[in-house]
């Protein structure tokens, strides 16, 4: 027969709840009787439950994630440094992807979050998203990424100084006609596109360098759209000699394309990314390196201290994670006839 909870209380000579208290940490239970209940429970074999200890706190044990995309590296990588905090903590995490095959965002309804998590982690949805203002409304404990919201704790780079970075790096090599593989047309749906687009431009024109739009190109942030961006950029009657690439992932697409067009990066057409994703050692691309599971990390410590009642915030979590540039092969000095 299973063990129960009387069992335990039994063979310790305590009440039930004096049971669930000592295996649950909980306070009023003093130091003697929680060590006695616990020695008692492991002969027995005894396990609470986890479905009674949450029923007694009130808790789901579960948060939730909300996230674009779940395939994408950028996200999977968060994911991870997410899933690594909560696991260790007992959490479960309920993952939400949001995005449909438009491309629109659409977040769960707020009161169905409160029904089913004890907090919400929400990565890269816009600051002004009417749907994100319904889920801090709740007043839930939530923390963010790649997104700053007042007084939510937030977890962030600084998207325009890494495009900044990226940019001058390029400009500091002597090229002058630099091409940009940016997201999407239109209105950019995530801060960081944004961000990233006015650093590079900021950059151009600091350096005194009209940005030609035609030199625009789109890639989406995945490899095919880099392929068909970059393929789009060598097909200009004067195609540039550096591009920006706003991700790593469509900076590859773009390599792609180069060597299909006989072009090899560095040496034909500079070329810099952002992201610092595992590949882009072994393809030789210049990036600027984000920390991106540390971004997933940090979020998932802020949203366990509100969890836990601390509620408070640390340095990580109040100021942008530094980048970093890393040089390789893919950008070089501009060669001069």
């Amino acid at each position: 027969m299973a063990i129960t909870i009387r069992d335990v209380a039994r063979a310790a000579g305590v009440s039930t709840a004096t049971v669930s208290r000592a295996l649950r940490d909980l306070p009023n239970v003093d130091d003697q009787t929680r060590l006695r209940v616990q020695q008692v429970a492991a002969e027995l074999d005894y396990v609470i439950s986890p479905s009674a200890s949450r029923l007694a706190s009130g808790r789901t044990g579960s948060v939730a994630v909300i996230t674009p995309y779940i395939a994408r590296w950028f996200f999977s990588t968060v994911l991870s440094g997410v899933e690594s905090v909560l696991q260790s903590a007992g959490i479960d995490l309920l993952l939400m992807s949001v995005s449909n095959s438009s491309g629109q965002l659409r977040l769960p309804p707020a009161p169905r979050l409160r029904r089913r998590v004890d907090g919400v982690l929400v990565i890269a949805i816009p600051a002004d998203d009417p749907q994100l203002h319904e889920v801090l409304a709740l007043g839930m404990p939530t923390s963010l990424i790649g997104v700053t919201f007042e007084g939510v704790p937030s977890v962030t780079i600084d998207d325009v100084q890494a495009a900044r970075t990226a940019a001058r790096h390029l400009v500091n090599l002597g090229h002058h006609r630099i091409g940009l593989i940016g997201g999407a047309p239109g209105a950019a749906p995530f801060t960081a596109e944004y961000d990233r687009h006015r650093g590079f431009l900021e950059v151009m024109d600091e350096a005194g360098l009209q940005f030609d739009p035609i030199l625009g190109s789109y890639g989406h942030f995945t490899v095919a759209g880099g392929e068909q961006a970059m393929t789009d950029l060598l097909t200009l009657p004067a195609r540039p000699t550096a591009v920006f690439a706003m991700s790593d992932e469509m900076a590859f697409g773009a390599m792609r394309a180069m060597r299909s067009h006989g072009l090899q990066p560095g040496r034909d057409i500079s070329l810099v990314g952002i992201d610092g994703h595992e590949i882009s050692e072994l393809l030789d691309l210049t990036t600027v390196a984000q920390p991106v599971q540390d971004l997933g990390r940090i979020a998932a410590e802020a949203l366990l201290a509100q969890l836990h009642g601390s509620g408070e915030r640390t340095d990580e979590s109040t100021r942008p994670l530094p980048t970093q540039l890393i040089v390789r092969g893919s950008t070089a000095p501009l060669a001069r006839p």
